[in-house]
C-alpha cells in the first residue's frame, strides 16, 4: 500500500495517481456502455517509464550490499513489469474491440499494479536508506556501551577518535532525513533528540575524564563519577533509540500522545530489545564479572518491565509480567553471587544463566503480547489533559444511554484523580473545597453509571444527574486550574536561590567549619525544590495546558529531566568538594550545573506559557497582599526576620510579574499593547527598590513609626503598580461593581434606561444628535415632587418630522403604574406602511445548517470515516458560518467527508464519485490552509500565530494523501474483500481521521488567533456562537 512519509515519495506518487484515476474514470464510463478510447500512446509512455524504472531498480540491487533490499525489491519490480504488460494487453484488446470486458478488467488490474508496485519500489529504496542511518546510530550505541570499561586517558582518546566521526555522520544524516519527512511531529522529535545528543556528548566526555582522574588517584568519589557517566551515557542511548524508533515510522496518528499506552509499550519494547544482546552476552560468559555492561543491561530490562507493569498495563497483564520480572531479578542476584565467588563456570551457574535467558525470552513475549492486545483492544484512551477529559465526559453526559465502553466514566475518574493530586499541595480550606467537589462528582458519576447499567440512561432522573454532574465537573476543572496557577506562582517564585546556595556550599573552601553539614542541608533543599517543581510541571501539563498536546508533552519531558538531573548534579557537587583543585572536576560540575539551570528555566517558561497571564498576575497580586498582611503582623509582633522574609517574597513576586509582562510584550507585535505593558512594567520595576529599602529600615528599627509609614506607602505603590500591569495585559477585563456602594433609593444615580429598538438601526452620528423637545417624557420618581425630564429618542431632529413621531410611542409599552405626561399636542395618527398598502418583505429566516440532518444521528463504531466527519461537524457547528470563511470551509469538509464515508462503504455512487469527492476534499483542505495562513499573517501574538501555522501546514499534505489513497481504493474493483482491499480501506480511514483532527485543531487555533489581529488589517472574521457551550 502507498506510504507518504517522505516528500520524495509523495511527489512521485501524486502524478502517478492522477494518471491512474483517469484510467479508472474511463473504465467507469465504459461500464455505462461507452466505448473506450485508444490508449496506445499513454500506455506506451507508461511502458517506457516502467522500463527505465526497472533498469534503475536492478542497478540499485546490484550495487547495494543491503540484503533486505536485494530480497524485497525484485518482487516489486516484477509487479510493476506485470502491471505494464497488463496495460499493454488491455490497449491491444481495446483497439480490436472498444467494448471488450476482459480488456477493461486488465486495464483496472494494470492500473492498480502500477500504483502499488511503484509505491512498493519507493518504499523498498527508502527503507534501505533508513537502515543505513540506523546502522550509524547503532555504531554510536555500541561505542556508548563501552564507556563503562574506559579507565585510562589513552583509552579515552582512542574512544573519542572513534566516536566523533560517527556522531558527526549521524548528525548530518538525521538533519537531512528530518527535512525530507512529511510528518511534522516526526521531524520535531528527530530535531529534539539530535539537539539533546549534541548537548550531552561533551558533558559525557567530561564525566569520563573526571572518573579516570579519580580512579587514577585512588581517591573517593569514584561511585558518584561512575553514576554521572552512566546517567549521561544512558540519556544519549535513550535519545538514539528514540531516533531509531521514529526513523522507522511511516504513518502518524494526529491524536497519538507520547503518554498513550500503545506508544509507551512500543518504546518499552524498543528499549528492551536494544539491551537484550548485551544481556545475553553477559549470561553466556561465565567469567563476566558483576557490574559489567551486560548485567546493567539486564537490570535495565527488569526496571523497564516493572515500570510497565506498575503504570501502564491492566492487572491481567501486569501481574504475570511483574512475577517474571521478580523471578529474573532474584535469579540474577544469585548468579552474580556465584560469579563473585569465582563459581561462574560451574554447572549450577550455567544452569542459572540458561534459566534467566528462558525467563527473559518469556518476558519479551509477554511485552509483545501486551502490545498486540493494546493495539487490538479498540478501547479508546482517556485524554491526557483535564480539558480533553472534560470533553470526553461531556460526550457521555449528553447521551448517557449510549454505550461508550466506559470512556466517559474513566475520563471523570481521571479528573477526580487529578483534582485530588492538586488538592494535596494546597492549604486547608482550599484543599477541603476541592476534595469535597471531587467526592460530589464521584458520587454523581456512580449514580449515573448505575442508572445506565440498568438501562435507565434516558430517564428524567438520569438527565438531571447528568446536568448536575456536568456543572460540577466544570466547577472542579476551574478550581483545578486556579490551584495550578497558584502552584506556578508559588513554586517558581525563585528558581535561582536553591541552585545558588547549593553552588556556594560546593565551592566552600576546605577546612571551613560545618562545610559538610552545610552541603547536606543545601542538597536537601535543592532536592525538595526539584521534586516540587517537577510535580508542579506535571500538574500544569494535566490541568493547565488547555489541551495543548505539544505543550503538555514538553512539560512532562522537562519534569522528567529535572528529576533525573538533580541527583547527578548533587554527585558532581560532591566530587567537586572532594577535588577542589581539579580542573576536570570543576568543569564537570559547571557542565551539570548549567544543564540543570537551563532545564529549570525551560520548565518555568513552559509553565508560564501554559498559564494565562491575567490569572498569573492576579494570583501574584493576591499572594503579595497576603505577604503584606504578614509584614503588618510581624511589625505588630516586632519580628524583624519575618519582616525581611515576607518583603523578600513580595519583591520576588513583583519580579515574576515583571518577567511575565516582558514575555507577553516580547510575544506581541501590537505596538499600543507593547507600549502599554512596557510602561506599566517599568513603573513596577521602579517601585520594587524603594519598597525593599523602606523594609530594610523597618527591619533595622521595627518600632520607628516614620519608617513603617514610608514602607506602607512604598508597598501600596508597588501593589498599585501590579494592578496597572494586570490592567495593561487585559485592558478589557471587566471588574465586578462594589455592591456596598449601591443604594436602592439613590434615584439620581440610577442610569437612564437604554432603549435600543431604533438605536440599533441608526449610525452613531445619528444617535448622538439631540432629540426634539416635544418628545421628552417626564417619568415620575418615587418622590413625585422630584421629576426629571429624560430624553428617550435616539433619532435626530430631521428624522422625527411629519407623522413619524408616533413611532416612538410604540417603542415603550404603556404601564398602568407609570404616570407619564406628554407635553404639547396629542400624537398624530399612525403613518401608512412603507410603499403604500404593500407589506414589507419578510425578514430572512434564522441561520440553519442544511447538513444538520446528515449529522443528526451519532455514527456507529463501524463507520470510522463518518465518525471523524461527525467529530469535526460537532466542533464547527457551535459557530455561525456567516462572515466566517474558515468555519464555512471546515463545514464543507465535514460534509464532503461524510459523503466519502458513504462512497467507501458502497452506499451509493461509483468510483468516479469517489475520486471526485476525494479531489474536492483536497481542494477544500487547500482553502482552509489558505484562510488560516491569511489569518496568521494578521495575528499579533507570535505564539498563537506559530501554533496556527504549525497545525494548518499539515492539512494540504494529508489532503493530497487522501486523494492518492482514494484512487487506490477505486482500483480495487474486482478485489473487494481481499487483504489488499482491507489494507487500502484502513489507510484511507486513518488518513481521514488525521485530516478531520487537523482541521479541528486549525479551527480552534484560528479562533484564538482572531482575538489578536491587527485592527487595521480590514479582515472580517466573526466568531459568533450559535448556542451556549454547555448545550454541546
Amino acid at each position: 500500500m502507498p506510504v507518504f512519509h517522505t516528500k520524495t515519495i509523495e511527489s512521485i506518487l501524486e502524478p502517478v495517481a492522477q494518471q491512474v484515476s483517469r484510467l479508472v474514470i474511463l473504465h467507469e464510463e465504459a461500464e455505462d456502455g461507452n466505448a473506450m478510447p485508444d490508449l496506445g500512446r499513454p500506455v506506451q509512455a507508461v511502458s517506457t517509464a516502467v522500463t527505465n524504472l526497472v533498469k534503475v531498480g536492478k542497478e540499485t540491487i546490484n550495487s547495494s550490499d543491503d540484503a533486505l533490499l536485494k530480497q524485497d525489491m525484485p518482487s516489486a519490480l516484477q509487479r510493476v513489469e506485470g502491471a505494464s504488460r497488463l496495460l499493454e494487453e488491455a490497449s491491444g484488446l481495446l483497439k480490436q474491440d472498444p467494448y471488450s470486458g476482459p480488456a477493461r478488467k486488465k486495464l483496472i488490474e494494470g492500473s492498480r499494479g502500477i500504483l502499488q508496485g511503484t509505491s512498493s519500489l519507493l518504499l523498498c529504496f527508502d527503507e534501505s536508506e533508513v537502515r543505513k542511518i540506523i546502522r550509524e546510530c547503532k555504531r554510536v550505541l555500541d561505542y556508548l556501551a563501552v564507556t563503562e570499561v574506559i579507565e585510562t586517558m589513552e583509552d579515552l582518546v582512542h574512544f573519542l577518535k572513534n566516536l566523533s566521526p560517527c556522531l558527526s555522520k549521524v548528525s548530518r544524516e538525521i538533519s537531512a532525513r528530518e527535512k525530507e519527512l512529511t510528518h511534522q511531529v516526526h521531524r520535531e522529535i528527530l530535531v529534539r533528540c539530535l539537539e539533546q545528543i549534541k548537548t550531552l556528548a561533551p558533558i559525557l566526555i567530561c564525566s569520563m575524564k573526571i572518573f579516570i582522574h579519580i580512579i587514577s588517584q585512588g581517591g573517593k568519589g569514584a561511585d558518584e563519577a561512575a553514576e554521572n557517566r552512566n546517567y549521561l551515557s544512558g540519556r544519549m542511548s535513550d535519545e538514539l533509540n528514540e531516533i531509531i524508533r521514529v526513523l522507522q515510522l511511516t504513518t502518524y496518528d494526529e491524536e497519538e500522545w507520547d503518554a498513550d499506552q500503545l506508544t509507551v509499550l512500543k518504546k518499552a519494547q524498543s528499549a528492551i530489545e536494544s539491551r537484550v544482546r548485551a544481556a545475553h552476552d553477559w549470561l553466556d560468559d561465565g567469567r563476566a564479572m558483576r557490574g559489567g555492561v551486560g548485567e546493567k543491561s539486564l537490570r535495565q530490562i527488569i526496571e523497564q518491565t516493572d515500570k510497565l507493569a506498575e503504570r501502564y498495563l491492566p492487572p491481567t497483564q501486569a501481574d504475570p509480567l511483574a512475577k517474571l520480572s521478580s523471578q529474573i531479578s532474584t535469579m540474577t542476584d544469585a548468579l552474580c553471587e556465584l560469579r563473585q565467588d569465582g563459581k561462574g563456570t560451574t554447572p549450577q551457574a550455567e544452569s542459572l544463566a540458561r534459566g534467566i535467558k528462558d525467563k527473559l525470552n518469556d518476558l519479551r513475549t509477554s511485552v509483545a503480547s501486551a502490545l498486540v492486545a493494546a493495539d487490538k483492544s479498540g478501547i479508546a484512551q482517556t485524554a491526557h489533559t483535564v480539558t480533553g477529559r472534560l470533553e470526553q465526559a461531556n460526550k457521555w453526559l449528553l447521551n448517557p444511554q449510549h454505550d461508550d465502553r466506559g470512556l466517559g466514566q474513566r475520563a471523570i475518574a481521571m479528573i477526580i484523580h487529578e483534582g485530588k493530586k492538586v488538592a494535596d499541595g494546597l492549604p486547608g480550606i482550599h484543599k477541603a473545597e476541592i476534595l469535597q467537589l471531587c467526592d460530589e462528582v464521584d458520587n454523581l458519576s456512580h449514580q449515573l453509571a448505575n442508572l445506565c447499567g440498568h438501562g435507565q440512561g434516558n430517564t428524567p432522573r438520569a438527565q438531571e444527574i447528568a446536568r448536575q454532574l456536568s456543572q460540577k465537573l466544570y466547577e472542579l476543572k476551574n478550581r483545578i486550574q486556579q490551584a495550578v496557577v497558584s502552584r506556578v506562582v508559588e513554586d517558581f517564585i525563585d528558581i535561582t536561590t536553591p541552585l545558588k546556595q547549593f553552588t556556594e556550599a560546593v565551592l566552600t573552601v576546605e577546612g571551613t567549619p560545618g562545610r559538610e553539614q552545610n552541603f547536606n542541608d543545601k542538597t536537601l533543599c535543592l532536592q525538595n525544590f526539584s521534586n516540587r517543581a517537577a510535580k508542579t510541571a506535571r500538574m500544569v501539563a494535566a490541568g493547565g495546558s488547555g489541551g495543548n498536546k505539544k505543550l503538555a508533552e514538553a512539560l512532562l519531558n522537562s519534569a522528567s529531566q529535572v528529576e533525573s538531573l538533580t541527583p547527578q548534579l548533587i554527585n558532581a557537587g560532591r566530587i567537586r568538594m572532594s577535588y577542589p583543585q581539579s580542573v576536570a572536576a570543576d568543569e564537570h560540575f559547571e557542565n551539570l550545573r548549567q544543564q540543570y539551570a537551563e532545564t529549570m528555566q525551560r520548565t518555568r517558561a513552559l509553565c508560564d506559557e501554559a498559564t494565562d497571564s491575567a490569572d498569573f498576575v492576579r494570583t501574584s497580586e493576591e499572594q503579595m497582599q497576603k505577604h503584606t498582611f504578614l509584614c503588618e503582623d510581624s511589625i505588630a509582633k516586632q519580628q524583624p526576620q519575618k519582616m525581611v522574609d515576607n518583603t523578600a517574597s513580595i519583591a520576588r513576586l513583583a519580579n515574576r510579574v515583571i518577567l511575565v509582562a516582558k514575555q507577553e510584550s516580547d510575544n506581541s507585535e501590537d505596538l499600543p499593547f507593547i507600549q502599554r505593558v512596557n510602561q506599566a512594567s517599568d513603573i513596577l520595576q521602579r517601585s520594587v527598590a524603594p519598597m525593599v529599602q523602606d523594609a530594610k529600615r523597618v527591619a533595622i528599627n521595627i518600632n520607628d513609626p516614620p519608617s513603617i509609614s514610608h514602607w506602607r506607602e512604598s508597598n501600596r505603590a508597588l501593589l498599585n503598580s501590579v494592578g496597572q500591569v494586570r490592567r495593561a495585559l487585559h485592558p478589557d477585563q471587566r471588574t465586578s461593581p462594589d455592591l456596598s456602594q449601591l443604594r436602592i433609593n439613590d434615584v439620581e444615580k440610577v442610569p437612564s434606561p437604554r432603549h435600543t429598538y431604533f438605536a440599533d438601526k441608526v449610525d452613531e452620528d445619528l444617535r448622538d444628535s439631540s432629540s426634539p423637545s416635544h418628545l421628552g417624557a417626564f417619568i415620575s420618581a418615587p418622590d413625585e415632587s422630584k421629576s426629571e425630564k429624560i430624553s428617550v429618542s435616539p433619532l435626530p431632529n430631521w428624522a422625527l418630522g411629519g407623522d413619524n413621531s408616533d413611532l416612538l410611542s410604540k417603542e415603550f409599552p404603556p404601564d398602568d403604574n407609570d404616570k407619564t405626561v406628554i407635553t404639547g399636542e396629542l400624537a398624530p395618527p399612525r403613518p401608512p406602511l412603507p410603499g403604500g398598502t404593500v407589506a414589507p418583505p419578510r425578514p430572512p429566516p434564522p441561520e440553519t445548517d442544511d447538513e444538520d440532518d446528515l449529522f443528526m444521528h451519532v455514527p456507529l463504531p463501524n463507520q470510522p470515516i463518518m465518525m471523524a466527519a461527525h467529530g469535526l461537524h460537532q466542533e464547527v457547528r457551535q459557530w455561525s458560518s456567516k462572515d466566517n470563511d474558515i468555519i464555512a470551509a471546515a463545514k464543507k469538509m465535514a460534509i464532503l467527508m461524510a459523503r466519502l464515508s458513504g462512497l467507501v462503504r458502497g452506499e451509493g455512487g461509483n468510483k468516479r464519485d469517489l475520486i471526485a469527492c476525494a479531489k474536492a476534499i483536497a481542494e477544500a483542505s487547500q482553502e482552509v490552509t489558505r484562510l488560516a495562513k491569511e489569518l496568521a499573517r494578521e495575528c499579533t501574538d507570535k505564539r498563537i500565530r506559530t501554533n496556527l501555522l504549525q497545525v494548518c501546514e499539515r492539512i494540504p499534505t494529508i489532503g493530497t494523501q487522501l486523494k492518492i489513497l482514494s484512487t487506490v481504493k477505486a482500483t480495487m474493483l474486482g478485489a473487494q474483500g481481499t487483504e489488499e482491499d482491507q489494507e487500502a480501506t484502513d489507510m484511507l480511514v486513518g488518513n481521514a481521521q488525521n485530516l478531520m483532527q487537523s482541521v479541528k485543531e486549525t479551527v480552534r487555533a484560528a479562533e484564538c488567533a482572531s482575538i489578536k489581529i491587527r485592527t487595521a488589517s480590514g479582515m472580517k472574521l466573526r466568531w459568533v456562537r450559535r448556542q451556549p457551550w454547555y448545550q454541546y
